[in-house]
Protein backbone atom coordinates (compact mmCIF):
# COMPACT_ATOMS: atom_id res chain seq x y z
CA UNK A 1 0.00 0.00 0.00
CA UNK A 2 2.84 2.36 0.90
CA UNK A 3 4.57 2.06 -2.48
CA UNK A 4 1.31 2.68 -4.37
CA UNK A 5 0.59 5.76 -2.26
CA UNK A 6 4.11 7.05 -2.90
CA UNK A 7 3.70 6.41 -6.63
CA UNK A 8 0.34 8.24 -6.67
CA UNK A 9 1.79 11.30 -4.93
CA UNK A 10 4.73 11.22 -7.31
CA UNK A 11 2.42 11.18 -10.33
CA UNK A 12 0.49 14.17 -8.99
CA UNK A 13 3.78 16.01 -8.53
CA UNK A 14 4.90 15.19 -12.07
CA UNK A 15 1.52 16.23 -13.44
CA UNK A 16 1.81 19.58 -11.70
CA UNK A 17 5.25 20.17 -13.19
CA UNK A 18 3.95 19.17 -16.64
CA UNK A 19 1.17 21.75 -16.41
CA UNK A 20 3.69 24.40 -15.38
CA UNK A 21 5.89 23.46 -18.33
CA UNK A 22 2.93 23.78 -20.72
CA UNK A 23 2.23 27.27 -19.42
CA UNK A 24 5.82 28.48 -19.70
CA UNK A 25 6.79 26.45 -22.79
CA UNK A 26 9.95 25.38 -20.89
CA UNK A 27 11.00 21.72 -21.21
CA UNK A 28 11.07 19.94 -17.85
CA UNK A 29 12.89 16.69 -17.15
CA UNK A 30 11.66 14.70 -14.14
CA UNK A 31 12.73 11.46 -12.51
CA UNK A 32 10.63 9.49 -10.05
CA UNK A 33 12.37 6.85 -7.88
CA UNK A 34 10.29 4.48 -5.76
CA UNK A 35 12.26 2.42 -3.19
CA UNK A 36 9.63 0.00 -1.98
CA UNK A 37 11.90 -2.27 0.07
CA UNK A 38 13.82 0.39 2.00
CA UNK A 39 13.65 0.13 5.80
CA UNK A 40 12.87 3.14 7.95
CA UNK A 41 14.78 4.46 10.97
CA UNK A 42 15.37 2.02 13.84
CA UNK A 43 13.23 2.49 16.96
CA UNK A 44 14.86 1.38 20.22
CA UNK A 45 13.00 -1.45 21.91
CA UNK A 46 13.77 0.14 25.27
CA UNK A 47 11.16 2.87 24.86
CA UNK A 48 8.60 0.09 25.34
CA UNK A 49 9.99 -0.80 28.77
CA UNK A 50 7.71 -1.56 31.71
CA UNK A 51 7.37 -0.42 35.28
CA UNK A 52 6.71 -2.40 38.46
CA UNK A 53 6.08 -0.65 41.76
CA UNK A 54 4.96 -1.65 45.23
CA UNK A 55 1.58 -0.04 44.64
CA UNK A 56 -1.71 -1.80 45.27
CA UNK A 57 -1.40 -5.40 44.11
CA UNK A 58 1.20 -4.82 41.42
CA UNK A 59 3.85 -6.76 43.39
CA UNK A 60 2.16 -8.63 46.24
CA UNK A 61 -0.74 -10.64 44.87
CA UNK A 62 0.03 -9.50 41.32
CA UNK A 63 3.52 -10.54 40.29
CA UNK A 64 4.41 -12.27 43.57
CA UNK A 65 2.34 -14.86 45.44
CA UNK A 66 5.16 -16.88 47.01
CA UNK A 67 6.25 -20.44 46.25
CA UNK A 68 3.72 -21.98 48.67
CA UNK A 69 0.69 -20.31 47.06
CA UNK A 70 -2.13 -22.38 45.56
CA UNK A 71 -1.98 -20.02 42.59
CA UNK A 72 0.23 -21.65 39.92
CA UNK A 73 3.66 -20.04 40.12
CA UNK A 74 7.32 -20.36 39.25
CA UNK A 75 9.57 -19.64 42.22
CA UNK A 76 6.76 -17.58 43.74
CA UNK A 77 6.04 -15.57 40.57
CA UNK A 78 2.51 -15.98 39.18
CA UNK A 79 2.53 -18.04 36.01
CA UNK A 80 -0.34 -16.17 34.36
CA UNK A 81 1.45 -12.84 34.82
CA UNK A 82 4.75 -14.35 33.74
CA UNK A 83 3.26 -15.78 30.55
CA UNK A 84 1.44 -12.53 29.75
CA UNK A 85 4.63 -10.48 30.12
CA UNK A 86 6.53 -12.95 27.96
CA UNK A 87 3.85 -12.65 25.32
CA UNK A 88 4.34 -8.89 24.97
CA UNK A 89 8.14 -9.26 25.01
CA UNK A 90 8.98 -6.77 27.76
CA UNK A 91 12.41 -5.29 26.87
CA UNK A 92 13.25 -3.93 30.33
CA UNK A 93 11.54 -3.83 33.71
CA UNK A 94 11.94 -1.09 36.31
CA UNK A 95 11.70 -1.77 40.05
CA UNK A 96 10.99 -1.02 42.94
CA UNK A 97 9.33 2.27 41.97
CA UNK A 98 8.13 4.96 41.52
CA UNK A 99 7.77 6.95 44.70
CA UNK A 100 8.27 3.75 46.68
CA UNK A 101 11.88 3.58 45.47
CA UNK A 102 12.93 6.57 47.57
CA UNK A 103 11.79 4.84 50.76
CA UNK A 104 13.11 1.37 49.87
CA UNK A 105 16.22 0.03 51.59
CA UNK A 106 17.46 -2.93 49.62
CA UNK A 107 19.13 -4.80 52.47
CA UNK A 108 15.70 -5.28 54.08
CA UNK A 109 14.82 -7.49 51.10
CA UNK A 110 17.68 -10.02 50.99
CA UNK A 111 18.48 -13.16 52.97
CA UNK A 112 16.05 -15.83 54.20
CA UNK A 113 12.52 -14.55 53.63
CA UNK A 114 11.37 -15.54 57.11
CA UNK A 115 14.06 -13.31 58.61
CA UNK A 116 13.45 -10.19 56.54
CA UNK A 117 12.24 -7.05 58.25
CA UNK A 118 8.70 -5.91 57.52
CA UNK A 119 8.13 -2.34 56.35
CA UNK A 120 5.22 0.06 56.10
CA UNK A 121 4.55 1.31 52.60
CA UNK A 122 4.07 4.96 53.54
CA UNK A 123 3.45 6.10 49.97
CA UNK A 124 0.74 3.67 48.98
CA UNK A 125 -1.92 2.85 51.53
CA UNK A 126 0.20 2.47 54.65
CA UNK A 127 0.13 -1.31 54.23
CA UNK A 128 2.67 -3.58 55.88
CA UNK A 129 4.89 -5.55 53.51
CA UNK A 130 7.03 -8.52 54.53
CA UNK A 131 9.79 -7.89 51.96
CA UNK A 132 9.46 -11.41 50.59
CA UNK A 133 9.87 -9.88 47.13
CA UNK A 134 13.33 -8.34 47.06
CA UNK A 135 16.47 -8.14 44.95
CA UNK A 136 16.88 -11.87 44.27
CA UNK A 137 13.21 -12.32 43.43
CA UNK A 138 13.20 -9.36 41.05
CA UNK A 139 16.32 -10.52 39.27
CA UNK A 140 14.81 -14.00 38.92
CA UNK A 141 11.78 -12.37 37.31
CA UNK A 142 13.95 -10.56 34.75
CA UNK A 143 15.74 -13.83 33.97
CA UNK A 144 12.45 -15.66 33.44
CA UNK A 145 11.26 -12.85 31.17
CA UNK A 146 14.56 -12.51 29.33
CA UNK A 147 14.49 -8.73 29.82
CA UNK A 148 16.99 -6.14 31.06
CA UNK A 149 16.90 -5.14 34.72
CA UNK A 150 16.22 -1.47 35.46
CA UNK A 151 16.88 -0.72 39.14
CA UNK A 152 15.60 2.48 40.74
CA UNK A 153 17.92 3.53 43.57
CA UNK A 154 16.92 5.41 46.72
CA UNK A 155 18.08 9.04 46.72
CA UNK A 156 15.31 10.58 48.82
CA UNK A 157 15.96 8.71 52.07
CA UNK A 158 19.02 6.66 51.11
CA UNK A 159 22.75 7.28 51.06
CA UNK A 160 25.53 7.14 48.50
CA UNK A 161 27.02 4.17 50.33
CA UNK A 162 23.74 2.26 50.35
CA UNK A 163 23.27 2.66 46.62
CA UNK A 164 26.89 1.96 45.69
CA UNK A 165 26.84 -1.23 47.77
CA UNK A 166 23.67 -2.35 46.00
CA UNK A 167 25.44 -1.96 42.65
CA UNK A 168 28.38 -3.94 44.03
CA UNK A 169 26.12 -6.65 45.45
CA UNK A 170 24.39 -7.09 42.12
CA UNK A 171 27.12 -6.66 39.53
CA UNK A 172 30.58 -7.28 41.01
CA UNK A 173 32.39 -10.57 40.46
CA UNK A 174 35.29 -9.72 42.76
CA UNK A 175 35.76 -10.84 46.34
CA UNK A 176 34.28 -8.20 48.63
CA UNK A 177 31.97 -7.90 51.64
CA UNK A 178 28.95 -7.36 49.37
CA UNK A 179 29.68 -10.27 47.04
CA UNK A 180 30.31 -12.49 50.06
CA UNK A 181 26.81 -11.70 51.33
CA UNK A 182 25.35 -12.31 47.86
CA UNK A 183 26.97 -15.74 47.71
CA UNK A 184 25.72 -16.57 51.20
CA UNK A 185 22.25 -15.72 49.92
CA UNK A 186 22.56 -18.27 47.13
CA UNK A 187 23.84 -16.32 44.14
CA UNK A 188 27.41 -17.13 43.11
CA UNK A 189 27.73 -15.07 39.93
CA UNK A 190 26.87 -11.39 39.48
CA UNK A 191 23.80 -10.33 37.54
CA UNK A 192 23.86 -8.05 34.52
CA UNK A 193 22.11 -4.76 35.28
CA UNK A 194 21.78 -2.34 32.38
CA UNK A 195 19.85 0.66 33.72
CA UNK A 196 20.10 2.39 37.08
CA UNK A 197 17.80 5.27 38.01
CA UNK A 198 19.25 7.77 40.47
CA UNK A 199 16.09 8.61 42.38
CA UNK A 200 12.52 9.11 41.22
CA UNK A 201 10.45 12.29 40.97
CA UNK A 202 12.92 14.03 43.26
CA UNK A 203 11.16 17.35 42.69
CA UNK A 204 8.18 15.80 44.52
CA UNK A 205 7.76 12.51 46.39
CA UNK A 206 11.49 11.81 46.08
CA UNK A 207 12.58 14.69 48.32
CA UNK A 208 11.05 17.97 47.05
CA UNK A 209 14.45 19.02 45.72
CA UNK A 210 15.31 22.01 43.56
CA UNK A 211 16.89 21.43 40.17
CA UNK A 212 20.27 22.76 41.35
CA UNK A 213 20.25 20.59 44.47
CA UNK A 214 19.30 17.43 42.59
CA UNK A 215 21.95 18.08 39.94
CA UNK A 216 24.62 18.12 42.66
CA UNK A 217 23.15 15.02 44.30
CA UNK A 218 22.94 13.17 41.00
CA UNK A 219 26.57 13.99 40.22
CA UNK A 220 27.64 12.75 43.66
CA UNK A 221 25.69 9.48 43.53
CA UNK A 222 26.68 8.65 39.96
CA UNK A 223 30.37 9.02 40.86
CA UNK A 224 30.13 6.01 43.17
CA UNK A 225 28.02 3.75 40.96
CA UNK A 226 30.84 1.73 39.45
CA UNK A 227 31.03 -0.24 36.23
CA UNK A 228 32.36 -3.55 37.46
CA UNK A 229 34.08 -5.84 34.91
CA UNK A 230 31.53 -7.32 32.54
CA UNK A 231 28.78 -4.82 33.32
CA UNK A 232 28.14 -1.29 32.07
CA UNK A 233 25.55 0.82 33.87
CA UNK A 234 23.47 3.45 32.14
CA UNK A 235 22.87 5.98 34.91
CA UNK A 236 19.44 7.56 34.53
CA UNK A 237 18.67 10.97 36.02
CA UNK A 238 15.26 11.99 37.32
CA UNK A 239 13.21 13.81 34.70
CA UNK A 240 11.12 16.97 35.16
CA UNK A 241 7.55 17.42 36.28
CA UNK A 242 5.43 18.01 33.18
CA UNK A 243 6.88 20.89 31.20
CA UNK A 244 9.36 21.94 33.89
CA UNK A 245 12.13 22.44 31.36
CA UNK A 246 14.34 24.36 33.79
CA UNK A 247 14.95 21.09 35.66
CA UNK A 248 16.15 19.39 32.49
CA UNK A 249 18.15 22.41 31.36
CA UNK A 250 20.00 22.61 34.68
CA UNK A 251 20.90 18.93 34.48
CA UNK A 252 21.97 19.04 30.85
CA UNK A 253 24.12 22.14 31.25
CA UNK A 254 26.16 20.56 34.04
CA UNK A 255 29.25 19.04 32.36
CA UNK A 256 29.59 16.32 35.01
CA UNK A 257 26.10 14.81 34.79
Amino acid sequence: MKKYFTFFIGMLFCGSLFCQAQKTNTPVSNQLVVIANSSGPAISKDIYGHFSEHLGTCIYGGIWVGPDSKIPNTNGIRNDVLFALREIKVPNLRWPGGCFADTYHWRDGIGPQSQRASIINTHWGGVTEDNSFGTHEFMKLTELLGCDAYINGNVGSGTVREMSEWVEYLTSGSESPMTKIRKENGRENPWPVKYWAIGNENWGCGGKMTDEFYTNIMRQFSTYLKDYPGNQLYRVACGPYGDGYQWTETLMKDPDT
